[in-house]
């Protein structure tokens, strides 16, 4: 199950999937998860857990956020050891004057953007696919 590492191949393969709903960035502290959440990610940091999870389950746990966002799947099974995709990802973004909280799973890495820019940051993708596509 070894991903991709190779950056020229992640970026010639590169293909994006918008996950649906809006994301937002919350903490609360480590003995505090809500029972009756399903937060997309759950991190433990020194000052607390910080969650991601839809805005609709923030709003009705009474949860402060931040950082409204929509949430893009890079659907290349990268390695946890590629190296430079993600920065190559978010320096594209980054020059569109779009911030990026990237996530990396096992099996895919996921793009966390604003929201109102979802549609800008998968046209920033797919143009990075197409010029690192190997001609034919």
């Amino acid at each position: 199950m070894v991903g991709e590492s190779n950056l020229s191949e992640l970026l010639r393969t590169l293909s994006a999937t918008l996950v649906d709903g809006v994301f937002v960035f919350a903490t609360v502290p480590k003995s505090s998860v809500p029972n009756d959440i399903n937060p997309r990610m759950m991190f433990e940091e020194a000052e607390g857990i910080t969650l991601i999870l839809s805005r609709v389950d923030a709003e009705a746990c009474g949860l402060a956020y931040e950082f409204p966002c929509r949430m893009i799947t890079l659907e290349v099974h990268s390695s946890l050891e590629a190296i430079g995709f993600i920065a190559r990802v978010a320096s594209e973004l980054a020059s569109h004057g779009m911030g990026v909280n990237p996530v990396s799973g096992f099996f895919h890495d996921h793009l966390f953007v604003p929201d109102g820019r979802e549609q800008d940051a998968l046209q920033v993708l797919q143009r990075v696919a197409r010029e690192n596509a190997k001609p034919e």
